[in-house]
């Protein structure tokens, strides 16, 4: 059994951070179907065949434990599938800007006049109203216009981009999940779904939530590369190693730096470590640099991987810094089975991340790989009682794909 078994969820995101939502949704069990806009090309250009993009749609996972419906949404008889399936459905996602939805005819009032029930996520930038709600925008953008981006490099530089992990997937989609999932639950308390409103530029912002209570407070501006989290300080950072590799250490605590400190013959140090103020500014005091570079000068005699084998016995937050291909290696990624191994019937073992959500009765699961564009059409017309002679003429005529 599945934690969300028998929810059946209608996909209408088409990029990453909906994918990874419904993907998350997916790997908790419920259905899941994407609808996907058909491609303007001939048949033929859709073929499946072992080229590059074949493996990396195959290896991708964002939809995996999905079906595929190709539906042209602007046509009055795809609509009409769109509401079929919406009569049965529990969650309608989408990531169009603003409006788009309600031009289609599968806006939340429309689908929720169909459905009462029905739980209706929009993920869009800015939100469905204010000044910006009709902006395009990308994760920088969103990361740039929450403070957050401001405050990620070093002190003299500019600011560093950390990929698109933070407005699109740490952000948006999974607050989109968290959201669903509340309003889920709520359904069984009040009778009825809801619509969920998910902003990137807002799930961004509030994981600025505990920096933010001291700018309320006091007015503290928090300054890029200058807090203890930021590696300012030197109990708190990555090292170059001898293999040109990087150790991390977090010892924010001053029993892991008193220890750290005894590990590397440098005691004397002991007495330098964390300070309340450190968590929200810098300091121009010479002595940390100081500190930092006798750690560093240590940190250079040894590899990275010897580093870790003699400090984790001290019970100190210590880290390798892995590249990629380091990571799905280690000893404790595999214990907690973060990667998992599924068969294609091309491209044969295929592997993919797992999910982080371990559930002890209810595990999630990763159960199928992405499927082709409209792979499932005709299966999904079929449940829906659509009979072969209609089906026949809807992709004739472009309805479906």
């Amino acid at each position: 059994m599945f934690a969300l078994e028998n929810t059946l969820v209608l996909d209408l995101t088409h990029t990453g951070p909906g994918d990874v939502c419904t993907m998350m949704l997916g790997d908790l069990g419920s259905e899941v179907i994407k609808i996907q806009a058909i491609p303007d090309v001939s048949p033929k250009g859709r073929a499946s065949y072992i080229d590059d993009d074949l493996k990396n749609h195959v290896f991708n996972p964002l939809n995996r434990n999905k079906k595929s419906l190709g539906l042209n949404l602007r046509a009055e008889e795809a609509r009409a599938i769109m509401y079929r399936l919406c009569e049965r459905a529990d969650v309608v996602v989408e990531g169009f800007r603003p409006g788009t939805v309600k031009r289609l005819g599968v806006d939340y009032e429309t689908v929720a006049a169909i459905n009462p029930r029905i739980i209706y996520c929009s993920l869009s930038g800015y939100g469905q109203s204010g000044p910006y709600a009709g902006l395009p925008g990308h994760d920088v953008n969103y990361t740039g216009m929450s403070g957050v981006l401001g405050l990620i490099g070093n002190r003299t530089g500019p600011p560093v981009i950390p990929l698109n992990l933070l407005g699109d997937f740490a952000g948006a989609a999974l607050h989109g999940v968290i959201g669903i999932l509340a309003a889920l639950a709520a359904r069984h308390t009040i009778g009825k779904g809801q619509y969920v409103d998910i902003a990137y530029l807002d799930t961004t912002i509030s994981l600025l939530s505990f920096f933010g209570t001291r700018y309320f407070a006091s007015g503290t501006i928090l300054r890029r590369g200058e807090t203890a989290l930021h590696g300012a300080y030197p109990y708190y950072g990555v090292y170059e190693t001898r293999d040109g590799k990087y150790i991390s250490i977090g010892c924010l605590e001053s029993r892991f730096w008193e220890v750290l400190c005894g590990a590397l013959e440098l005691e004397h140090l002991a007495e330098h470590h964390f300070q309340p103020d450190h968590f929200f500014m810098g300091s121009e005091n010479p002595l940390w640099e100081e500190v930092r570079g006798e750690l560093q000068r240590v940190f250079l005699t040894r590899t990275r991987d010897e580093w870790f084998e003699f400090l984790a016995p001290y019970d100190i937050p210590v880290g390798k810094v892995y590249a990629m291909d380091e990571v799905f290696g280690d000893p404790q990624v595999r214990h907690r089975e973060m990667t998992v191994e599924l068969e294609h019937e091309l491209l044969g073992k295929v592997v993919q991340i797992g999910s982080p959500i371990k559930l002890s009765e209810t595990p999630a699961c990763a159960r199928r790989l992405a499927p082709t564009f409209g792979q499932h059409t005709r299966e999904v017309l079929k449940e829906l009682d659509y009979p072969d002679s209609e089906i026949e003429r809807f992709y004739e005529e472009r309805v479906i794909g």
